[in-house]
């Protein structure tokens, strides 16, 4: 009896905070219900809808190849996306030629600033650098032969996984981090033929991202046919 008499009270006094709760605080479980029904209806619904790749964002600056083998830098101006889950873009070069390419024609991109003064210096520099020679290159990123054979002796000892990006690259000789476009030099630079004794590309999604360093015996051997060649005798790293 008393027990019964000491719930009936409990019950009642119970009742009358909840009076004094807020409404929101009242009906906190049922908002958390609805959330969670609503977000299962979204994660189902989203299951259902086509699983598009990953695109690069309006703006973008890009380096891409057209059908004829030609490398451009342009902007992106439009994303399409495809039924079967690609990306087309629309591109817009530096001598103002309009494109419509695969996501796999895009080699690099460089995201830019949000100010039009920087952004249009930024691409006046991708675009330059995009026809520099290798020789340029090294001269503008102060790497030579000689101190890329040593940044493949650090990275040998240092680099856990074996493989270097541009912007380790750029940490390795000079000890900071890359800005975009030293980024991009140090990206094609490695892709030289004087670079490939040392390191090897590899490609993420189709794309050359960083690359491998080579072991001792392979940059011998790969040395060794470089400077065989005749049109590489006269090159420094065959002359130490």
């Amino acid at each position: 009896m008393f027990t019964r008499i000491f719930l009936t009270l409990s019950f009642l006094a119970l009742g009358s905070v909840r009076s004094f709760l807020p409404a929101t605080t009242r009906n906190h479980n049922r908002i958390l219900c609805l959330d969670s029904k609503k977000n299962a209806d979204e994660g189902s619904s989203s299951d259902t809808k086509q699983n598009y790749q990953p695109s690069f964002p309006v703006g973008t600056f890009v380096e891409f190849e057209e059908k004829k083998h030609r490398t451009h830098i342009g902007k992106i101006t439009n994303i399409e996306h495809k039924s079967n889950g690609g990306t087309r873009y629309d591109v817009t070069d530096s001598d103002g030629k309009h494109f419509q390419i695969a996501d796999k024609a895009v080699h690099f991109t460089m995201i830019p600033p949000n100010s039009p003064g920087p952004a249009n210096k930024l691409y006046q520099e991708f675009c330059d650098a995009q026809k520099a020679s290798d020789d340029e290159l090294q001269t503008q990123l102060d790497i030579s032969p000689e101190i890329l054979e040593l940044a493949w002796e650090d990275a040998l000892e240092t680099a856990d996984d074996h493989d270097v990006t541009p912007n380790d690259l750029i940490e390795l000789v000079h000890s900071h981090s890359a800005s975009a476009i030293e980024t991009y030099k140090a990206w094609r630079l490695l892709q030289s033929d004087v670079a490939h004794i040392f390191f090897k590309d590899l490609k993420d999604h189709g794309r050359i991202s960083s690359f491998k360093v080579k072991a001792r015996k392979t940059v011998e051997t790969t040395k060794r046919a470089f400077c065989m060649d005749a049109d590489h005798a006269q090159n420094d790293i065959c002359l130490v």
